[in-house]
């Protein structure tokens, strides 16, 4: 008798423009800032039954602006304030690379780098994510690239970048002011 696999459903999250406010090349924990109601909202995510994955560019990285090790010390910070409203994010998953910027072996194009879904990709293996019933939020065309080309849908925020991109996207993207009413319209679709 074969065993049945538990597909879930996710919710991608772009970081910087998406859960906090955007800072150039942010890495400094006493930097970092939510913007207001993400923790309530990534929360009812949580309480909603869907993994919740931040997908983030770092390409701070390639430009020697800081380390791998100092994005994920944020990471970690970023977990234990969403601990304080009982949220979590179940995942983090960053690309360091940039195709044009910095030195090898960051110097490169890659799978991972938004708008490619190589970091999608990866997390659909890793926790057994159907793409096609999962969402990605962010502020950026990069982040709609990421998700159509997995079949995911793709939700753009005002916030951040998102403002000046809306612009660049398809037109039938949807788009909410922040991941606040993104998170309520998941939940209303769900």
């Amino acid at each position: 008798m074969l065993k049945e696999m538990n597909i879930a459903k996710a919710v991608f999250l772009d970081r910087d423009g998406t859960i906090n406010v955007e800072r150039d090349y942010l890495f400094r924990c006493e930097e970092f800032e939510f913007i207001s109601g993400v923790p309530e909202a990534i929360k009812k995510l949580n309480d909603a039954g869907f993994l919740v994955v931040v997908v983030t560019n770092q390409s701070g990285v390639a430009r020697g602006y800081y380390s791998e090790a100092d994005v994920m010390l944020l990471h970690d910070f970023v977990e234990q304030q969403l601990a304080l409203y009982s949220a979590r994010v179940d995942g983090f998953y960053f690309c360091p690379h940039h195709p044009d910027k910095g030195q090898p072996p960051y110097r490169k194009v890659c799978r991972c780098r938004k708008g490619a879904a190589g970091m999608l990709l990866d997390a659909a293996r890793d926790f057994q994510i159907d793409l096609s019933q999962s969402y990605i939020v962010g502020d950026k065309l990069a982040d709609v690239e990421a998700g159509l080309a997995v079949d995911s849908t793709p939700i753009l925020v005002l916030t951040g970048h998102g403002e000046r991109e809306k612009e660049k996207i398809p037109p039938s993207t949807q788009v909410c002011s922040n991941l606040s009413t993104a998170v309520d319209f998941i939940c209303e679709v769900k």
